[in-house]
């Protein structure tokens, strides 16, 4: 037997927060698809480096281009903005061992406030775009805007797709399987799954990768 979910919130469906269902959709915890984490870094009007923690994303091309494909960007953020101005942003993925100074940059992300200071991150700078990048991170993508779409056509939440031009590697992950896939390499989450019987809120998780199979 299936459970089957509609268009329209469950009534039975209980919040974890009280906007939570104005800010996502209920398809997102009826669903609990995990996605990669990372921090999207740009540069602020005021030239204040911006980090934004994110997830709700892809990565794919084909043999004339590779793809960051942002599917739940807010508009009304720094982020966005920061990327309509400089046409151009930074991917950079880290470990969940930086899980609770990135969250830090969601408590401090003031106009005024330096996101790497607040996270405690070493600013670099991108190779061949004008943005912020973390040195900490282990895989760092810079991308140009390609394309900004807002798919609900309700001026909430766009898609922005960055084509990437540059890509850098920590050495200690550039071999193979590596520290790429488990505790030091890529952070996922979880997105709080509903219990869709009795509509109790779930938690969201943090997870990491362990390889099942080689194919």
């Amino acid at each position: 037997m299936k459970i089957e979910i509609g268009q329209e919130l469950p009534s039975y469906f209980r919040p974890a927060y009280p906007e939570e269902f104005e800010l996502f959709s209920h398809f997102e915890v009826t669903a609990g698809i995990p996605t990669v984490l990372f921090a999207v870094t740009t540069w602020k009007a005021n030239g204040k480096p911006n980090v934004c923690f994110h997830a709700w994303s892809c990565f794919h091309g084909d043999k004339t281009a590779f793809f960051a494909v942002m599917g739940n960007l807010y508009q009304h953020t720094h982020t966005y903005a920061n990327i309509l101005r400089e046409r151009c942003f930074a991917v950079n993925f880290l470990p969940i061992g930086c899980y609770d100074r990135l969250v830090q940059t969601i408590h401090n992300n003031q106009e005024e406030t330096d996101e790497f200071a607040a996270g405690g991150f070493a600013l670099d700078r991108a190779r061949t775009i004008h943005a912020p990048v973390i040195e900490e991170a282990f895989l760092t993508l810079e991308c140009t805007l390609e394309q900004v779409q807002d798919l609900s056509g309700s001026g909430i939440t766009a898609m922005v797709t960055g084509r990437v031009q540059h890509a850098s590697v920590e050495q200690d992950y550039a071999r193979g399987y590596g520290k790429r896939y488990g505790p030091d390499g890529f952070m996922l989450l979880t997105p709080a799954p509903q219990d869709l019987v009795t509509g109790q809120p779930g938690q969201s998780g943090i997870a990491t990768l362990q390889v099942e199979r080689l194919d």
